[in-house]
Formats: C-alpha cells, structure tokens, sequence
C-alpha cells in the first residue's frame, strides 16, 4: 500500500507531461507540413509570374497597333521567343496496288457528264502506284480565331489547296463562322478526308454528281442548337469554281448551300445522325467529252443552273458505348440533281455542230454501306450503289446525243487492319458496272500511315 501510495502522484504528475509532449509532436508535425505547402505555393506562383513576365515580353516586342511596346523587366526566354509560332503538323501517307480487268482509259459511267478532269480521278488505277497524300498545318491564331491549311500531293508530283481557311473560336450562341477554302459540310461523307473513309474510293454517286468532294471558296456560317438532341444547321456562300460549278464571272457567288443535321443516341450502345442538305450552282460553259449517236467523239457544253439535294443517315453501334473491340456502323445516302439551261453540241466541230438547244435532266444515285469490327484490329465492309438516269431531254439535240437507259452499279467488299489509330492496310474487291456491258472486276491494296499531330474525327 505505501508503495502505491508512492506511485500514484508520480503518476499524476507524469500524466500532464506526456500530454504536453504528445501536444508539442503534433503542433510540430502541423507546422512542418504548412511550411511544406507553404514552400510548395510560392514555388509555384513564382513559376507563374516568370512564365507571365515572359509572355508580356514577348507581347510587348510584338506590340500591337491600340498600345505601344512596353518595357519589360523580364529576361526574354530564347527558345520560347523562337517557337511563339508552334503549329500542329500531320502528314498521311498513302499507297496502293491495282489491278482491274478492263483498261482503265476506257472508263466511263455511262449516261453521266463528267469533265475529264472528273473522269480522270474516277479511274481505278493498275500496278503500284503513290496515292493521294496530305500535309496539314493547323493552330489556334489567338483567342479569337483558329486557322487550317491541308494540302494534297498528287501521285503525279502535283500539289493542290485542299483547304485553306480559318474559323472563329468564341463566338457566342452556338455560332461558328469559316472563311477561305473547306470541303463544304453537306452530306455525310464530303466533309471527311480520304484517310478517315471506310473504302478506298468515292461512291459512284458522289464521282457524277460532285466530282468527287465539293470544296468551295467562301464564307460558311454553322449554328449549334443549344439543346439535348444534336442539332446543328449550316450555310455557306462561295466562287463554286469546282465542279457541277465552273466558277462566278462576276462579284456575286457561283454557288449556294444549306444544310441541317439531326442526332442524338439511343441507349448505352447506339448513336445516330441524319441530314438534308441542298446545293446550288450555275455552271457555265462546263465542257464534258462524250460520243454521239454516229460513234464520233464530241466535246459538249452546258449552261444553266445544277441542284442538288441531299439525304444522309448514320447509325453506329458499340455494346456499351465501348468500340474498342467491336462494332457496326450502317450508313447511307441518296443524291438528286436536275440540270436546266443550254448544251451546245459538238462545241469543237468535229461532227455536224455546233448546235445550241434547251437541255433538262433529272438523276439520282444512292449508297449504303455496313462495316463490321469483329475483332480487335479487324474489320469488314460491303457497299453497294447505284445510279439513274431518270429523265434527260437535249430537246433538238435528242436526234444526235445518247440517251442510254442504263443504271450504272456497283458492289464492293473490303477487309482492313487497323494495328492502332494511326495506320491502316486495307484489300478491296469491286464488281464495278459503271460502263454499260463492260463488267469491271477490280482489286485494291492499300496502306494509309498518319505522321504527327492529328485532330479527332467527326462522327
């Protein structure tokens, strides 16, 4: 008992000691870890003001023409100031093996004007061959606006302005304007270059009816519906230099276009978009190369007014929303074009001509395709087509142009692997019936490679 005694207020006294060490440990412990946050802060907003000091350095010895340049106590940094113009730079590279059964300068898709130029890009290609590749330049000019340059290498060595334009970036409700040369947004597939299609060439009715892709020089105006369901609406006011178009002569614009684009998703797994789009042009003097009822070669000219409407729908599926391993995507559309105005038959003088008479034609043409990812890596495509002649009448002309009742077509199969997003070996096979009793079977080898900075493709 007198030892507990004993212990006891040791005890009582120890207590209060114990507690006011363990109290100083944690006070210590608080400190040191608000020094560190403390230390950790400052680094950081000293960081921030050099990077700030440096930015208004480099705006001050650009200067602008509402303030002068203004002194700067900043030490310049050299490697910032030499890549102030830092754009994202991509480049695809492309090449293909052909072979087909008939010989590709006997192509043709009868009942269809094309310009040879036209026509030239339409063959399919035999042996090896470079196919189209292209260089893109892009990068935001400030806040205000963002700017595109894509240019395309020919497999003859010539080089072309695929785009060339820039478009704002912070304009309010929705509003996107686009000035100087873009593929036009109407349809599906024109928007979309070579690389991002699902086969190796253009349907048959994009070929006849805009010679492939319609690109425009001009002013483009897209709103975006603020709203759950996608919903976007378009206009754009250009030279129409390309064809069905051949230019304006004077200061008003040679073609007009609007569109309207609806979509939204359907559960976790399915998405959808449709379209109506409409085109107008006035051609003049558009030369087409064609053989008249005497077998003999004539050139012939129209000039008048072309329109051009639009359907377009796409569904894709993912199970889940997860396409990494599978999935499907279903898309088609179907074009009508009436043509009014003037031809001029055998413009050269090769046969009886020339002879200037009224000229109406109404014709359609439509697609579909499906491809399938079954694996990882590996996917699967079928695609058939076919065009209409529908109603044509070269009124005095009838007696010396043709006027075949043939429905060009065509069916094709492909299978490609994708390793990753940036590369793609594709084979294809075509039963192509474009020329009237002249089957074509044609085979493509291709590999697409994209090289740097590559923005996200659209739906």
């Amino acid at each position: 008992m007198k030892t507990i005694s004993h212990i006891m207020p040791a005890l009582a006294l120890a207590l209060p000691a114990a507690a006011c060490a363990a109290d100083d440990a944690e006070l210590r412990a608080l400190r040191e870890e608000m020094a560190r946050i403390r230390a950790s802060f400052e680094q950081r907003i000293d960081m921030l003001e050099r990077k700030l000091a440096q930015a208004e350095a480099q705006a001050g010895s650009a200067g602008t023409p509402d303030a002068p340049p203004q002194a700067s106590t900043a030490v310049p940094n050299p490697s910032a100031t030499s890549n102030a113009f830092n754009p994202d730079v991509s480049l695809i590279l492309s090449a293909s093996y052909g072979a087909t059964r008939r010989d590709p300068d006997t192509y043709r898709i009868t009942g269809f004007h094309l310009p040879a130029a036209n026509l030239d890009e339409a063959r399919p290609a035999r042996g090896f061959s470079l196919a189209e590749s292209e260089l893109s330049f892009s990068a935001n000019v400030d806040h205000l606006f963002y700017g595109q340059l894509n240019l395309s290498i020919h497999p003859d060595d010539s080089v072309a302005t695929e785009e060339a334009f820039v478009h704002t970036s912070a304009l309010a409700h929705g509003l996107t304007l686009k000035a100087g040369r873009y593929f036009s947004g109407l349809g599906y597939l024109n928007e979309q270059h070579a690389h991002t299609w699902d086969f190796a060439d253009m349907p048959l009715a994009y070929q006849v009816f805009l010679g492939g892709q319609f690109n425009n020089d001009g002013l483009q105006l897209r709103w975006l519906a603020p709203t759950e369901t996608y919903l976007e609406l378009g206009a754009e006011l250009g030279r129409g230099a390309n064809y069905p178009g051949s230019g304006s002569k004077g200061n008003g614009a040679g073609a007009g276009v609007l569109y309207a684009h609806l979509g939204g998703d359907v559960g976790m797994s399915s998405s959808w978009r449709a379209g109506l789009s409409y085109l107008s042009t006035r051609p003049q003097n558009r030369n087409w190369g064609d053989t008249d009822r005497s077998s003999q070669a004539v050139t012939n000219r129209f000039s008048g007014r072309s329109r051009l409407w639009i359907v377009d729908a796409v569904w894709k599926w993912a199970p889940n929303g997860n396409a990494t391993r599978t999935n499907f995507k279903l898309q088609g559309e179907y074009l009508r074009r009436t043509e009014k105005g003037d031809v001029s038959y055998d413009v050269d003088g090769a046969s009886l001509g020339p002879a200037t008479d009224l000229y109406s034609a109404l014709q359609t043409g439509w697609y579909l395709q499906g491809v399938y990812q079954f694996a990882p890596y590996w996917r699967l495509g079928l695609r058939t087509e076919r065009l209409h002649n529908g109603a044509v009448d070269y009124a005095a002309n009838n007696a010396a142009l043709l006027r075949p009742d043939y429905s060009p077509a065509r069916n094709s199969f492909m299978i490609d692997y994708n390793p990753s997003e940036f590369s793609r070996v594709r084979l294809q096979l075509a039963q192509d019936k474009s020329r009237q009793g002249l089957s074509n079977n044609t085979l493509i080898l291709q590999y697409q490679m994209s090289l740097g900075a590559h923005g996200a493709h659209k739906f």
